[in-house]
Formats: C-alpha cells, sequence, structure tokens
C-alpha cells in the first residue's frame, strides 16, 4: 500500500487525542523529515514514520502493547512493511534490530526530541530558537530534568548516527525552531 501524508495524519488524529502526544508526533517527524533530506532519502516516507510511532501508546502504553497493538493495525491496513519494521525498532525492548538508516534515525530523535520540547518548555519565550545545544547537553546530566526521558537512549541514538551528541542535538533543535508555530511553541 502506497500511504501518503494526509492519509497518515487522519490515522494519528483517528487514534491519539492528547496534545502532548499529537505535539510528539509532530516534533518528531519534523525531526526525521529534516534527516531524510540532510541523508537524501524520502522524505514524506520518512516524515510518515516519525509521525506515526508513538501511534498506540495513548491507548496502549505498556512494553507488552507499545508499539505492537499500532504494528498489527498498520499491517491490517497492508501498510509499507520497511515503515512498521522501523516503527518496532524504535523501541529498545521490542528486540526489532535497527539496521537501516531510518530505523537508526527514528531511534536517535524520539527521546531528544522529547528533551528538546522540555528544555523549550523552561525558556522564557518558550522557543527553541533559544534552547542552546551546550545547555541541553549540560542538562542531560540533571536526572531530575525531564526524568522520564532516557539519556542513554540519546547517547546511543547519536552514536549509532555516527555523529558527535552535540551535533545530533543542535541538528534537531533546529529542525524544531524551524518548524516551532505547528509545533505550538514559541508563544508567550
Amino acid at each position: 500500500m502506497e500511504v501518503s501524508y494526509d492519509e497518515a495524519k487522519r490515522i494519528l488524529n483517528e487514534w491519539i487525542k492528547s496534545d502532548a502526544l499529537l505535539k510528539h508526533s509532530f516534533g518528531v517527524e519534523t525531526a526525521m523529515r529534516a534527516y531524510a533530506k540532510k541523508y537524501g532519502e524520502d522524505e514524506e516516507s520518512w516524515a510518515i514514520v516519525g509521525l506515526l510511532h508513538d501511534l498506540d501508546y495513548e491507548k496502549h502504553p505498556t512494553k507488552e502493547e507499545h508499539p505492537f497493538k499500532a504494528a498489527e493495525y498498520l499491517k491490517s491496513i497492508d501498510f509499507p512493511p520497511f515503515m512498521i519494521k522501523a516503527i518496532l525498532s524504535h523501541a529498545s525492548y521490542t528486540n526489532v534490530p535497527r539496521e537501516t538508516l531510518l530505523e537508526k534515525t527514528l531511534f536517535a530523535v524520539d527521546e531528544l526530541v522529547g528533551f528538546l520540547f522540555a528544555c523549550a518548555y523552561v525558556q522564557p519565550d518558550k522557543s527553541f530558537r533559544s534552547v542552546k545545544a551546550e545547555s541541553v547537553k549540560k542538562k542531560l546530566k540533571d536526572k531530575a530534568f525531564a526524568r522520564s526521558v532516557n539519556r542513554e537512549e540519546i547517547r546511543e541514538g547519536a552514536e549509532t548516527l555516527g555523529i558527535d551528541l552535540l551535533e545530533h542535538i543542535e541538528f534537531v533543535r533546529k529542525a524544531l525552531s524551524e518548524n516551532e508555530e505547528k509545533l505550538g511553541f514559541g508563544k508567550i
């Protein structure tokens, strides 16, 4: 099945009602689209994977169900297998190996996007533009800040891509800052 971005958005809005989870999904989509462009990959398919990676998380947040329920659903509508595998591989506990650049990139951006959101929220202007990559790197050491974010996965993600952590942080921060309005940031 060929899936369009508009169809992926329809599916997302059918499954997810939480504003925070929708913002996260659009944030991961933004980072995936930016990396696809950097790597000369298909931006739309990478964006769709980013958009739908947490499709089932609101209804099925446990390790026993997420992202397996999303994969079951996507298989049932003949979603492209490479996209389903990428979605399955983003959660370390699924033991689905990350072999392709798409899979490695999704893993690398997922937790980082969440952490960057937290960093932007504490800025006076709620803007990614005010977030500095060096400060983000320092905040990663503060276990009390955004405590639900897995710091080891952020580090591992940059390593998996073969990118310096600071460079990875800055690349994703810049992508998010260029899409602030859509993500609902930068508003005082």
